[in-house]
């Protein structure tokens, strides 16, 4: 009997020694077992680093604005270590054949401008469907969802357009001419419908080619001159102002332009009195933002807006701000 006595003795002071190692495993086990597992199986995959992000845009080689969007995705890439690969094509199925060859090399993230969304639609998807994430910027905010974007940096088109209207209308206009210089680009019937809603007045459209910018502005002339009642005009572009404002000189008309975007000469015809504004969408933000948008969800599978579009304008240039945004505009940025 002592000896038993004495054995189960040794057994329960073992058990007792033994016991708090298996509780502390067990918790161990609670922290990094099926919870943990269920929490990496919330994520959309695995993380990992951006090396290289293609951008590709609708705007045509050498364009100011679209030179300004460059900068700003060359600026985030060079700060955030990564390759950025800028190519552009005004031709929509060039467009889609620039996404489709960067799905094909494996591109770490894509950023896309959609002035034509149906035709690049295709191509947006198999780019998501291959596992790259995409960020849409510039135009194309309503369908930027349903083609598996995880996010749109851009203004509001029709909303810019609406405060354009406004703005003409309280400087006392009463006929306004919007000049459209894009055929398809739904950011430019956008932009006109808004500017027709916040004139609130006489409003009608004329169709110019951006591409012939000799042409365009005869056609901007011929309206000036077969209704003299017109005197606001509003160009979508700083190319076409610069036209406008010389087809008004031309005509003899009184009419007053404004315009949508920036460039050194909207800036000189602002601070002349040429231009009574400039509607700034802050394109810089727009190539800058989505290659940090991408490294953070590439990282962490952060996502910017919420679901709603990361808005960059409109911030408005008029004489009383033009020479604080001249500076800017000289170096590349605004």
């Amino acid at each position: 009997m002592t000896t038993k006595s004495a054995s189960a003795r040794t057994v329960r002071t073992r058990w007792r020694r033994v016991l708090p190692w298996f509780a502390t495993a067990a918790v161990l086990a609670a922290c990094s077992g099926p919870a943990a597992e269920n929490t990496t199986t919330q994520t959309a995959g695995p993380t990992g680093t951006l090396t290289s992000v293609s951008v590709v845009t609708h705007g045509s080689a050498g364009d100011a604005f679209w030179n300004v969007v460059k900068n700003g995705a060359d600026a985030a890439g060079k700060r955030l270590g990564v390759k950025v690969d800028y190519q552009s094509s005004g031709d929509p199925t060039q467009q889609a054949k620039l996404i489709d060859n960067a799905v094909a090399q494996g591109v770490g993230g894509l950023v896309v401008s959609m002035a034509n969304p149906d035709a690049l639609r295709p191509s947006i998807q198999k780019a998501v469907a291959a596992g790259i994430p995409v960020v849409t910027i510039n135009s194309g905010e309503a369908q930027s969802a349903s083609v598996g974007a995880i996010g749109h940096v851009g203004q509001s088109e029709e909303s810019a357009g609406e405060g354009a209207g406004k703005r003409l209308a309280a400087a006392g206009k009463h006929k306004l001419l919007c000049v459209i210089h894009e055929a398809g680009n739904i950011g430019d019937n956008q932009r006109c419908d808004g500017a027709t809603k916040g004139f609130g007045g006489s409003a009608t459209t004329l169709q110019v080619d951006i591409n012939n910018p000799t042409d365009a502005q005869s056609r901007i002339k011929g309206a000036l001159d077969a209704d003299h009642s017109i005197d606001a005009v509003l160009t979508l572009n700083s190319q076409v102002a610069a036209r406008a404002v010389a087809a008004a000189g031309e005509s003899g008309s009184t009419a007053q332009v404004a315009t949508f975007d920036l460039n050194s000469e909207v800036v000189d015809a602002i601070k002349s009195g040429k231009l009574l504004f400039a509607i700034d969408q802050q394109q810089y933000e727009q190539g800058y933002l989505p290659i940090v948008m991408l490294q953070l969800y590439k990282s962490n599978r952060n996502t910017v807006g919420g679901g709603a579009p990361v808005q960059t304008g409109p911030a408005f240039v008029d004489k009383d701000n033009v020479d604080a945004i001249a500076t800017l505009v000289s170096q590349g940025t605004r």
